[in-house]
């Protein structure tokens, strides 16, 4: 059987997307990371199937997986993705989507998408955690899925593959870990970010809610402006903009590029 894809990325974060609005592929957790397989599939960080709605507040629903299969709440670069791959079979101005961390909306500005993410959970700052011996300084925000930040002062020199498995499969954030960014400002509104990605289990290129969640730990720590620009492992650049309030933040939204790099058909096993 075979199975029409489309694959993009979104600032280097790449996906796979597949029509299912006639919800016609059940697709086992073993398929979906062959899939994504940059050796034995078409590779990718994710996997997403667009479907009918789930609640009458929008027009899609998504099933997004990561790519060892599991299933993820909610991905800021997948999102925007999702966005324009819904536009081009339904052309609109704007577009939302139900997703396990909430309704999610997006609108097309030029050839960028901006989406509204789902309100940031309570901030943790300043989590003094026993790592490789050291101790380090890390700050936790849900901003659709929990993140730890740490903030550095050369990100080019930081170790992202070991530190950042360390902490993500810390005590501290058991049973489910975390995603782990690492963030360096390099202007007053301005930031460079690098990921360790829960689920790929590795750095990815992008995270847009890794970097959404960088934006607003500097903006505690530094009194950051919004909007902060974000410089991501790609080279390309993100822009995360939000509201700030005596409680916290609020209207927390991702701008950037989501770019389609070819379509096909792939066998199915």
């Amino acid at each position: 059987m075979r199975l029409p894809f489309t694959k993009m990325n979104g600032a280097g974060n790449d996906f796979i997307l597949i029509d299912n609005r006639k919800q016609s592929w059940k697709l086992s957790t073993l398929q979906i990371a062959r899939l994504c397989d940059r050796h034995a599939g078409i590779g990718a960080d994710g996997l997403m199937l667009l479907e009918p709605p789930l609640s009458d507040q929008a027009q899609w629903s998504w099933q997004f997986y990561n790519s060892d299969g599991s299933a993820a709440e909610m991905c800021g670069n997948g999102a925007r993705c999702f966005a324009a791959f819904a536009k081009g079979l339904s052309p609109a101005e704007s577009v939302s989507f139900d997703t396990l961390a909430g309704v999610i909306r997006a609108e097309f500005l030029g050839e960028e998408v901006c989406v509204d993410l789902t309100p940031p959970g309570p901030m943790t700052m300043h989590q003094h955690l026993l790592v490789d011996g050291k101790s380090i300084v890390v700050h936790s925000v849900n901003t659709g899925v929990p993140h730890a930040v740490v903030e550095v002062e050369e990100l080019a020199s930081v170790d992202v593959m070991k530190l950042g498995s360390l902490i993500r499969y810390h005590a501290d954030f058991a049973p489910k870990g975390t995603n782990v960014n690492f963030v360096q400002k390099i202007a007053p509104e301005r930031i460079r970010v690098r990921t360790y990605e829960r689920g790929v289990e590795g750095e990815t290129l992008a995270c847009g809610t890794g970097v959404s969640a960088c934006a607003l730990v500097m903006a505690s720590l530094h009194g950051m402006p919004s909007p902060i620009g974000v410089e991501v492992k790609s080279g390309d650049k993100l822009k995360v903009s939000f509201e700030t309030h005596e409680l916290g933040y609020a209207r927390l939204r991702l701008t950037g590029p989501a770019v389609v790099a070819f379509t096909g058909e792939v066998e199915l096993d």
